[in-house]
């Protein structure tokens, strides 16, 4: 048999099936608030204390997604210096960097925030309460959870939730885990749903530049009205500013001009399409570096001097979307009538 025309049956340990078509060559008008053209999310990974380090009892300490880039420098059963002093920069010095810069604009944003990060620097996650951000749970540690078993993961969102809400005064309502594997947006929706507390929207994911719902697994034998769906609100590495120390094959933001140059580039494409929403991801560690702040803020610059752009958090693409296109079972989005 050919490899080409062989079309495999259910495989329920690897549900949910894929969607190579989404919304077509015809995607939805969203029409967001007050006639914008588009909406401009930024979201600050916050990570400093909650990777891999002897002291969390771990057998490493991390070296992943640093100035110097690469798990080739990893240090097994022992402490590394030079990293450690690298994610200590971001919750010292680039995170407060980062709030300012938003304080001047007035502008919101979203904290991909882990729960053990955030209970290590709870005047920092009631800052961002106070400022306005919002709170997304980025799990409970920042490490690998491809391997995780579905009942283990489903403990850790939970409790990463009430880490967070304890920490900041703001119980998270969207996730973006990071770190996960196929199963991990399914398990968070279970999370929230055993806790009781809501879940609004759900974002790994990168395959488009608007939101849409999917069904869920363990709603699929309940009666369509009975149905809540999961909302996905895409985000992308596209725009990350891990890239300033990707080690492999290299980094894609050699410089802070290049990093503003495409920042430019997307929006002004994403504004000429019009009804699309554009992710910029942070890291207090890297781009609350004073030359890349710098860069991000003629960024900001830019895009404020434009008419019709909306920037907001995720909660509030997530309650625009739901309100102007309610979950209907088996659709990405049809229009509130």
């Amino acid at each position: 048999m050919d490899t080409l025309d062989f079309v495999p049956g259910p495989m329920p340990k690897y549900t949910p099936d894929r969607d190579l078509i989404g919304y077509g060559e015809n995607p939805i008008d969203i029409q967001w608030p007050n006639g914008a053209r588009i909406a401009v999310s930024f979201i600050l990974n916050y990570e400093e204390g909650g990777e891999h380090h002897i002291l969390n009892g771990d057998d490493r300490s991390e070296a992943y997604i640093w100035e110097k880039g690469g798990e080739s420098t990893e240090v097994l059963n022992g402490r590394h210096l030079m990293s450690e002093s690298e994610f200590e920069y971001g919750s010292r010095s680039g995170s407060w960097r980062l709030i300012r810069l938003f304080k001047e604009f007035g502008w919101p944003m979203t904290l991909y925030a882990v729960g053990t990060a955030f209970k290590k620097n709870p005047e920092f996650a009631r800052a961002c309460v106070r400022d306005g951000h919002e709170i997304a749970n980025h799990g409970l540690r920042w490490v690998n959870w491809a391997t995780i078993d579905d009942e283990t993961q489903i403990e850790m969102i939970k409790k990463a939730i009430l880490m967070l809400e304890e920490a900041s005064g703001e119980a998270p309502v969207g996730a973006y885990i990071g770190r996960g594997n196929i199963r991990t947006p399914e398990l968070v929706k279970i999370a929230h749903d055993q806790l009781g507390y809501p879940l609004l929207w759900e974002s790994d994911c990168y395959n488009d530049d608007i939101p849409y719902w999917r069904d869920t697994e363990h709603e699929k034998d309940l009666p369509d009205d009975e149905k809540n769906g999961l909302l996905m609100v895409p985000y992308n590495y596209v725009n990350n500013d891990y890239k300033f120390v990707a080690s492999s094959p290299g980094p894609g933001f050699p410089g802070a001009f290049v990093y503003e140059d495409y920042l430019k580039n997307e929006f002004d494409q994403l504004y000429r399409e019009g009804g699309r929403m554009m992710n910029i991801p942070m890291h207090s560690r890297i781009l609350g570096k004073p030359g890349r702040t710098n860069a991000l803020r003629n960024f900001m610059k830019y895009i404020s001097e434009k008419e019709g752009v909306w920037v907001c958090n995720r909660r509030d693409i997530a309650n625009h979307f739901k309100t102007n296109f309610p979950y209907v079972p088996g659709k990405l989005a049809v229009k509130k009538e």
